[in-house]
């Protein structure tokens, strides 16, 4: 995918082309579909919301955002990021998941590669203990929805933050350490109940 034709249509977009989007479409689906599908590895056969039902609500919600000023293509898919969370997110509640993880063992975010496998009741769980991380360091919580929910590596989510990628480095494992102790918390919480 070229990152200059991405970026020249989503400004394009941005400034009121309407052809654009049409355009966009081929460009960037793969890439959100490969997120999308990394995002739904770990759940049940038969889901009732498959990788490309996410992949189609993502995007309409992207390209429906009003006064959002693209900057690139790494910008997008961190908003992609971050919208496929809000939708995994919203599926999770309405399927009355339990809270805080539905008594499903804690999966811990770690150190290498960004674990795959999550269900839904832990996406819920993660989602909670962002919004408490959100009050905290928001950057944090940037810095984790690029790298877990989308995929990025270190370098796109410095790009697409507009921080180093040393910054990225120190966030995700504070993070990752602050979003496992709430989660271990969360666990042992409900374990007791």
């Amino acid at each position: 995918m070229s990152e200059g034709a991405v970026t020249s249509l989503l400004q394009a977009h941005g400034e009121g082309d309407s052809e654009a989007l049409n355009k966009l479409v081929p460009l960037v689906y793969e890439e959100l579909y490969r997120i999308a599908s990394n995002r739904m590895r770990g759940e049940r056969q038969g889901h009732t919301l498959n990788t490309t039902a996410l992949v189609h609500e993502a995007y309409l919600e992207l390209v429906n955002l009003e006064s959002v000023q693209w900057k690139d293509r790494q910008h997008f898919f961190a908003l992609a990021s971050r919208v496929m969370r809000n939708v995994l997110v919203d599926y999770a509640v309405k399927r009355k998941a339990k809270k805080r993880g539905g008594g499903k063992p804690h999966m811990p975010l770690k150190e290498g590669d960004v674990p795959f496998q999550v269900d839904l009741y832990n996406i819920l769980a993660l989602h909670n203990a962002l919004e408490r991380l959100e009050k905290l360091d928001e950057r944090q919580v940037r810095v984790v929805e690029c790298r877990f929910f989308g995929g990025l590596t270190i370098d796109e989510t410095a790009d697409a933050l507009d921080i180093s990628p040393a910054t990225v480095g120190r966030d995700w494992k504070m993070a990752r350490a602050w979003l496992n102790r709430e989660l271990s918390v969360d666990e042992n919480a409900d374990a007791t109940e």
